[in-house]
């Protein structure tokens, strides 16, 4: 392979990163928007001015706003993939690690708790994008689960899963309130002359697609807390 053909490898891959980021940003600003003001305030300018992405970006992509809403998709292929973990304690850990990163990374979880209180039916389709594949694939471990032996029979997987996502978007605003209240902690240090003033930029850094949050991640994880919590009305 000849140095021109990796550096064109490495832009494309670049040049396919940068889109599925803009992607994620047009999606939940729609998401936002329609949440909060109704389906008849999206349009392309309120998309671009929430989501920061420029007018002509988001024409390349959609014609119309009418357009943006019947084609705008999230796209899940392959993230809650779940045939190549075990129906164990470490594998529920790893189970719950991925669809934590999912739900983070394609809408954000605050996106889908804005969803899932809205009584929008095309916001709830949106949500249903990412929420449906994730209960399917947790679903299908828990099967797994009971043929093997591993985990009771008769779980009720409906309700564990609604129990996982629950859990997730209350551990996602403990720690923006986390955030909040170290970052005006570190605006009072700053008034009296110390250092080290917090952000909410910066504590949302120290919080990794996994559950990590700066106060809260010297205790464990949020996939460690739920594993905890759940591996004792599974297991057989």
């Amino acid at each position: 392979m000849t140095i021109t053909t990796k550096l064109a490898g490495a832009a494309s891959a670049r040049a396919a990163r940068m889109r599925e980021a803009t992607d994620r940003k047009i999606v939940q600003a729609t998401l936002q928007i329609a949440t909060s003001r109704g389906i008849g305030a999206v349009t392309i300018e309120e998309v671009a001015r929430r989501s920061g992405v420029a007018k002509t970006t988001i024409y390349r992509r959609y014609r119309n706003t009418g357009d943006l809403l019947r084609k705008i998709q999230i796209e899940t292929s392959g993230t809650f993939e779940t045939d190549d973990i075990e129906p164990t304690r470490d594998g529920l850990h790893r189970l719950l690690e991925r669809v934590m990163t999912a739900f983070n990374g394609e809408i954000g979880l605050k996106a889908v708790g804005l969803a899932l209180s809205s009584d929008n039916d095309y916001v709830k389709g949106l949500a249903g994008q990412v929420i449906m594949p994730a209960e399917q694939r947790f679903n299908d471990f828990l099967r797994r689960g009971e043929t093997a032996g591993i985990f009771r029979q008769g779980l009720d997987t409906r309700f564990l899963f609604s129990t996982v996502l629950g859990s997730m978007l209350a551990y996602k605003a403990m720690q923006e309130r986390l955030g909040a209240a170290d970052a005006n902690g570190g605006d009072n240090k700053a008034e009296t002359g110390t250092a080290g003033a917090k952000t909410d930029a910066d504590a949302a850094s120290e919080a990794d697609a996994t559950g990590h949050a700066g106060s809260a991640s010297s205790t464990g994880t949020w996939a460690d807390h739920m594993t905890n919590l759940l591996w004792p009305a599974l297991a057989a």
